[in-house]
């Protein structure tokens, strides 16, 4: 590992990166199906289809399959009820991946800004990042309806970068998926992602982020100590 950053602000994501949160999805995306008289899904295909917000998930597991529209009526009642579960599951069997918790307080120590971007709707990250008690890593938090956008457009990225006066090229996003990558080649961030998450099943390598890790502890390597 021989690329070097150093940022003067991080934004990380939540699922997939911080959080494996595929074992609340699974269930809440389950227990939806089941209600609604249609086959269970399963953790191996939600694994494989979560990373582009709530809503496209449930669409997905109607159809079993990654584009698509449903019946509105049927997505409608399918979103309700998922969103009802998932209220109640969020947090209980989810955990942050081995690493993390280090990597965080290794940002502390170096007193880096924290931001966490994610795709997930706020009702759902704030109760997460409460339930892990990791909500005290970040001085703000950007959820996929914060914004009039969400990644892989640049805007929730640009947000932050002018919430802490940063120039976005001074700034490092870390995350897993291509949406991460595009959201901040678009905003001129530097990009690492990790190599465990939610990439839709494909090699995150293949997006060309400017490195790979596969442990939040392998980030002293990459980043310079922070200059205040």
């Amino acid at each position: 590992m021989s690329v070097l950053f150093t940022p003067k602000l991080v934004l990380i994501d939540l699922d997939g990166t911080l959080v494996d949160t595929v074992p609340d999805l699974a269930y809440a995306i389950d227990g939806m199906m089941s209600q609604l008289d249609l086959p269970q899904r399963g953790e191996e295909k939600v694994r494989r289809w979560i990373g582009n917000g709530i809503e496209r998930l449930v669409k997905r597991a109607l159809l079993d399959q990654f584009e698509g529209e449903p019946d509105d009526e049927l997505f409608q009642s399918a979103l309700h009820i998922f969103q009802v579960l998932y209220a109640q599951i969020n947090g209980q069997m989810s955990q942050p991946y081995p690493g993390v918790l280090e990597g965080l307080e290794w940002f502390k120590s170096q007193e880096y800004p924290l931001a966490c971007i994610t795709n997930k709707a706020e009702q759902f990250t704030t109760p997460l990042l409460k339930n892990l008690k990791l909500d005290h890593h970040f001085r703000l938090t950007i959820s996929g309806d914060t914004l009039a956008k969400k990644k892989p457009d640049p805007l929730p990225l640009l947000h932050a970068a002018e919430f802490f006066q940063v120039d976005p090229h001074k700034a490092l996003m870390l995350g897993d998926s291509i949406n991460d990558v595009i959201a901040a080649r678009a905003a001129g961030f530097q990009i690492i992602c990790v190599n465990y998450g939610y990439n839709h099943g494909e090699d995150i390598s293949t997006a060309n982020p400017d490195a790979v890790i596969d442990s939040f502890t392998q980030l002293p390597n990459l980043i310079h100590p922070s200059s205040g």
